[in-house]
């Protein structure tokens, strides 16, 4: 994948679904793929779905992706999240990243993520 400036970060369900042959999630992934970075949480989260065998193939996919790590800074944030929104801890956590980085999070839940001034969100289609 070409690298771009980054400019969203993936939810979990963004790239579960693309691995399970969603067309929409594909067709997201091709149009921005190299504008995509993931996080840690997104890589664990993804990464418990699939067996030894299985799970390199899908490393080598998520390793073409910028992956975001958690620090102090963004943990503290995503306790203030949680706090305020009564998110569950790794919807605060993606929250926090997202704002912390400048980036718009893409995911498809909207019952818990909705786009304000301090987070950008873009659903990309709905499941």
């Amino acid at each position: 994948m070409e690298r771009r400036a980054v400019r969203y970060l993936l939810d979990s369900v963004i790239v579960i679904d693309h691995l399970n042959g969603v067309a929409a999630a594909t067709d997201f992934l091709i149009d921005h793929g190299p504008e995509c970075a993931i996080s840690v949480i997104t890589r664990a989260e993804v990464l418990t779905g699939f067996d030894l065998r299985t799970g390199l193939i899908v490393r080598e996919f998520l390793d073409a992706f910028h992956v975001l790590s958690i620090d102090a800074p963004v943990a503290d944030l995503a306790a203030s999240l949680r706090r305020k929104e009564h998110w569950k801890l790794p919807d605060a956590l993606q929250a926090a990243l997202a704002m912390t980085h400048g980036l718009t999070l893409v995911t498809r839940n909207t019952r818990d993520f909705k786009s304000g001034k301090t987070l950008k969100v873009v659903v990309p289609y709905r499941g």
